[in-house]
């Protein structure tokens, strides 16, 4: 065991002082090693990573840039504007430095990038650090009357004392009343007199966005307003009632479920209270040799909306749930069907299939699905409207809340059935009231 210890302590030592050679070299042999320079640092122009021969004098915040110039070790710290970037070593030597224009947004505007070195002396660049124009993606309610509050949601909506973020009305009205401003939405007040539909400006120091994913008091496609505008309203077995009340946002409104019924956790079929359909083609003949016409209040809907190019449209209505009557199970099933699966009217000459509810009732038709309950356990629009917005797209689901099987194409859309059942999902036994106006079909890209 001596022997054994001996030679085995002699092996340790000598694999020490070999380790300790090692360290003891390295630190001394490092011609790589990063080290600061004093003096300024000078940059001669700002390229591209990808492209030497590119010239920069702005970028959109992310985007790597090079600094191309003299004595660039010198630099310890940039800021564009007043954001700090994050360097490294590892990308600086003597005549380039790789970095990134922050994503945080300045709060001092300057469109400076300034260049800190060791003595904390500052070199100021020219150099626009790009934001982009506003991004308008949705309204919270699409229709408010002039004194209420609307709010737009979205992105880069920016004001500054020098260049206050600027709203402007279809009718040219501005905004002059606002009620919270943050990075990602404005509440303001509706204009006096602004009644006018269409496409809302944002001008922030960044430039000019007119919506395109949303209208003021939009007008485009409407199949349902309740009011006469179409004509169109109940048209299958069940009769919604068509209301109005205080609560009411542009006159009549339809709606779903009393406050007293109640919808199981399951969304168990209830039709008779949590169903309104429009089937499209005239119903009262006899003699169902006789062919079922499609006019005036019995036309199919892609007589009024052109769905040509559905798959860039989204569906859209306002809905008003109280709060005393929150929804908690059931899914709102969105669903759209050709002649070929349901008409209100049945003949055997062009035989269209008459009324029925099995054309729905399956995982094969592709349908919407509307369940923000899911998320939050319960869901109501605390006492105001909203807008729904459901792509076209997003039709694919069955009556059991996955996959569809079937498709659909540009003459899909003749009738409408709007019904809160099932969904595959359970939730908590409610008694929710669904109040539902201005259903449209509407361009959104």
């Amino acid at each position: 065991m001596k022997v054994i210890s001996k030679y085995i302590s002699r092996w340790f030592m000598l694999g020490a002082v070999a380790i300790s050679a090692l360290v003891l070299s390295s630190c001394e042999d490092e011609p790589d090693k990063y080290e600061t320079a004093g003096g300024t640092p000078e940059v001669i122009y700002i390229r591209t990573p990808e492209r030497p021969d590119s010239l920069l004098t702005s970028a959109f915040l992310g985007t790597r840039i090079v600094l191309v110039g003299n004595n660039l070790r010198s630099v310890t710290e940039i800021y564009f504007n007043d954001v700090k970037a994050v360097l490294s070593t590892s990308y600086i030597t003597d005549n380039t430095l790789f970095v990134s224009v922050p994503n945080a947004l300045p709060t001092d505007l300057t469109n400076t990038m300034y260049l800190i070195n060791s003595d904390k002396d500052t070199t100021k660049v020219p150099f626009y650090a790009q934001i982009p124009a506003p991004v308008l993606s949705s309204m919270a309610c699409e229709y408010v009357k002039p004194g209420q509050v609307a709010t737009i949601v979205g992105d880069y909506l920016l004001s500054y004392e020098t260049s206050p973020l600027v709203i402007t009305m279809p009718d040219g009205k501005t905004v002059t009343e606002f009620e919270s401003l943050s990075k990602t939405s404005v509440s303001f007040i509706v204009p006096e007199g602004c009644t006018q539909s269409g496409s809302i400006s944002v001008t922030s120091a960044y430039g000019t966005t007119a919506s395109t994913k949303f209208q003021f008091n939009d007008e485009r496609g409407i199949m349902f307003d309740f009011d006469g505008k179409t004509g169109l309203t109940n048209h299958g077995w069940h009769n919604r009632d068509i209301l109005s009340d205080a609560t009411s946002i542009t006159g009549n409104f339809v709606q779903l479920g009393n406050g007293s019924t109640t919808m199981s956790a399951t969304g168990g079929w209830n039709d008779s209270q949590f169903a309104f359909e429009y089937w499209c083609g005239d119903w009262g003949q006899d003699d169902p040799y006789i062919p079922v016409k499609f006019n005036g209040t019995d036309k199919k809907l892609t007589d009024l909306v052109d769905f040509s190019k559905w798959e860039d449209m989204a569906l859209k209505f306002e809905l008003y749930i109280p709060s005393t009557s929150s929804w908690s199970a059931g899914s709102m099933q969105l669903i759209f069907a050709g002649t070929d699966l349901v008409t209100l009217g049945k003949d055997v000459v062009q035989k269209f299939p008459g009324a029925n509810n099995t054309f729905f009732n399956s995982n094969v038709l592709p349908r919407g699905i509307y369940r923000p309950w899911e998320s939050t356990g319960s869901f109501n629009t605390n006492n105001q409207w909203v807008t729904v917005t459901v792509p076209l797209a997003d039709f694919k689901y069955g009556m059991d809340g996955g996959a569809a099987t079937g498709s659909l194409n540009a003459e899909s859309f003749a009738s409408f059935t709007l019904f809160v059942v099932g969904g595959g999902i359970n939730g908590v036994e409610c008694t929710p009231i669904f109040k539902v106006d201005n259903i449209r079909a509407v361009p959104f890209k």
